[in-house]
């Protein structure tokens, strides 16, 4: 039967908690996706708000925070609307919807982070021609860029597999995502699975090879440099957009691999898997907003 003529309702099979453990679990995903509501809103309302963050390092940093909270609202809406019911169902369309702007957050954010890297690497080892680089129409074609790529790659990620008969009515996961999905399909999913692997492929070498190479001629330039204060500064920066990256790509990486290696834990997996989506939103404001002077300042204005 082709799936694009069904209207059928999708089985959770990850839901295992006991009635006595339902209530603390609903509000720890409860509190947790209000923190990360009110830290990403209020990076986002500071970086807006003032006109002196206008600059090209906070305007792309404003779309990690948008994108966390995209991530994060597609996983905690659905994870509290199931832990009010106790349904264990969601509708295919739903399903679908989740697992399109999870695999959106997922892409996004290195992305993000990859261009994160490109401006700091202009601003310290070319700093005379910053200005000149990163201008007003440059940073919206970086800006524009990160949404045009993240959204084809995905779209056609989620074309192949929308394409495909659908036979399996069980997700065997605490929510939907591409891998879950396309273990309900009852045909050929080699070219999705070529398609997956290049999409990772592409983005762990390009992003990873960008962002390795960008901070390496960034830690050169810190230790050439006379200037112990500029050195501080830079390597700072540096070092707080390390921890963000090595944090997603770590979870990242480990709950795509779990998905193709049978004898891991499924709770460990499901483990993983909220952690991708739950602390690097929760941690991104906290740490840009915390560690960035300008921004911190504001921040206390604001607040």
């Amino acid at each position: 039967m082709d799936m694009y003529n069904t209207s059928s309702v999708l089985q959770l099979k990850g839901f295992n908690i006991s009635s006595e453990n339902v209530f603390p679990a609903f509000l720890f995903a409860t509190l947790s996706y209000m923190i990360i509501v009110f830290c990403n809103l209020i990076l986002i309302l500071t970086i807006v708000l003032n006109k002196s963050l206008h600059q090209p390092m906070h305007l792309i940093l404003l779309n990690l925070p948008i994108n966390d909270l995209l991530g994060s609202s597609a996983l905690s809406l659905q994870l509290i609307k199931e832990l009010l019911t106790n349904s264990g169902m969601i509708q295919h369309s739903a399903c679908v919807t989740q697992a399109f702007f999870i695999h959106i957050y997922g892409a996004g954010a290195v992305i993000i982070l990859t261009a994160m890297a490109y401006d700091r690497y202009i601003a310290i080892c070319c700093p005379l021609q910053y200005n000149t680089v990163m201008t007003c129409a440059h940073i919206m074609r970086i800006i524009s860029g990160i949404w045009i790529s993240n959204l084809a790659l995905i779209g056609v990620l989620f074309f192949l597999l929308l394409r495909l008969p659908r036979c399996g009515s069980e997700i065997t996961h605490l929510y939907c995502d591409n891998p879950s999905l396309l273990t309900l399909v009852c045909a050929d999913t080699t070219i999705n699975n070529i398609y997956g692997l290049c999409i990772v492929a592409a983005s762990q070498l390009v992003g990873n090879g960008m962002i390795l190479y960008t901070y390496l001629c960034i830690l050169v330039a810190c230790f050439r440099s006379k200037h112990s204060d500029t050195k501080a500064k830079a390597l700072q920066t540096c070092a707080t957009h390390l921890t963000v990256f090595l944090l997603l790509e770590c979870l990242g990486l480990f709950t795509i691999i779990s998905y193709r290696l049978k004898n891991i834990s499924p709770h460990l997996r499901r483990f993983m898997g909220l952690s991708t989506l739950i602390f690097p939103p929760t941690l991104n404001p906290i740490i840009y907003g915390l560690k960035t002077k300008e921004i911190r300042e504001k921040i206390v204005h604001v607040l």
